[in-house]
């Protein structure tokens, strides 16, 4: 798989019938190896590894409502009381960053509320903090600890 700008991790990846697949250690189970997991991968070693989200606090693929749709955020993390703080979007290397996938990102948060938006192919990272009470948000220089905002 292709080289991310983040710090290189160690990965079980296997071979099974023409497929390569990479164990998710959350989710307790193999999945194949499509450039968005890999980016997925990653960058939960990376929130784990770099800035100390504990795992215990993170669902990959969460289901929620949407109005009346079932819809999956690739990465949610919770603060301590469960409270669903961060959602992350995961788009593969070879897509670019548009304001599509913001408004992805955007239309779930309608339903999860978080302070904390992250928007990653792997290559590129952005994060933005919302401000409900004034109906904005603010893009960040960095992904900040999860000391810093849990």
């Amino acid at each position: 798989m292709e080289r991310l700008k983040l710090p290189e991790y160690s990965f079980r990846i296997k071979s099974r019938d023409g497929k390569n697949y990479i164990f998710d250690p959350l989710r307790k189970k193999d999945y194949v190896l499509t450039p968005e997991e890999w980016v997925r991968q990653n960058f939960i070693q990376y929130l784990i590894n770099e800035k100390g989200f504990p795992a215990a606090l993170i669902r990959v693929e969460m289901a929620f409502r949407l109005n009346k749709l079932v819809k999956r955020g690739d990465v949610v993390v919770f603060d301590r009381a469960a409270n669903p703080l961060l959602i992350v979007e995961c788009k593969a290397s070879s897509v670019k960053i548009s304001q599509a996938s913001f408004d992805q990102v955007a239309r779930y948060n309608m339903s999860l509320n978080v302070n904390f938006l992250i928007v990653t192919n792997g290559m590129q990272h952005y994060c933005c903090r919302m401000d409900f009470k004034n109906k904005t948000y603010e893009f960040l220089d960095e992904i900040p600890d999860f000391d810093a905002i849990a």
